[in-house]
């Protein structure tokens, strides 16, 4: 799979990055995240510029993920329990996705920009649990833009050997995207418990 994607990375640069990220994030399972890393391997080499390159992944996810929870929210779970098994999504996949979600609650949406299941379909289960949409667009934003730098600037360091990268990103990038969600958290209490304390001085 790696050198279709390295040929296609090649020949259309940025643009077949963008459509592989975005048509994943929309609930259909391409390599996305593939072409991420070998897109920031070839920068690493000088044929693109990496910082371009996680601009586009993360824009590629973001507006993916947006068009997968209107889907949802407009289809429902009828609609993704429909056509979902037609792009790998089955019943015990489904069941698991939703345990997930309601597990982690809104955080799902960014966790799951880490889970190579949930990167297809967080988006989506989003808009069938009427998630907000405001709520949806914070954690998807962050986790776009955290995931596109993580692991563009894993493909940039350590480009010149994708196949050993590619088999331990599936092993460690939930564990990243966990360090990365505790220490969005503990800001975010940080913050709010100064403002609360700065509010009761006034």
């Amino acid at each position: 799979m790696h050198s279709w994607i390295a040929n296609l990375v090649a020949d259309y640069g940025y643009f077949v990055l963008f459509v592989l990220v975005g048509v994943e994030s929309l609930g259909i399972p391409l390599p996305g995240e593939t072409a991420l890393v070998t897109a920031a391997a070839f920068a690493a080499t000088g044929r693109l510029n990496v910082f371009i390159v996680v601009a586009v992944a993360a824009a590629g996810a973001i507006i993916g993920d947006n068009g997968g929870y209107w889907i949802g929210r407009k289809g429902g779970l009828t609609l993704v329990t429909r056509y979902g098994r037609h792009v790998g999504l089955t019943e015990a996949k489904l069941t698991w996705a939703r345990r997930f979600f309601d597990r982690h609650g809104a955080k799902a949406v960014f966790l799951g920009r880490f889970i190579a299941l949930l990167r297809s379909w967080a988006a989506a289960l989003a808009g069938i649990g009427h998630m907000p949409y405001g709520m949806f667009t914070f954690w998807n934003a962050l986790g776009g833009v955290a995931w596109a730098a993580l692991f563009g600037t894993l493909g940039y360091l350590f480009g010149e050997n994708l196949p050993r990268l590619e088999h331990y990103i599936g092993r460690i990038s939930l564990v990243i995207g966990l360090v990365v969600l505790i220490g969005v958290v503990i800001g975010v209490r940080v913050y709010r418990s100064r403002r609360e304390k700065a509010r009761g001085l006034r």
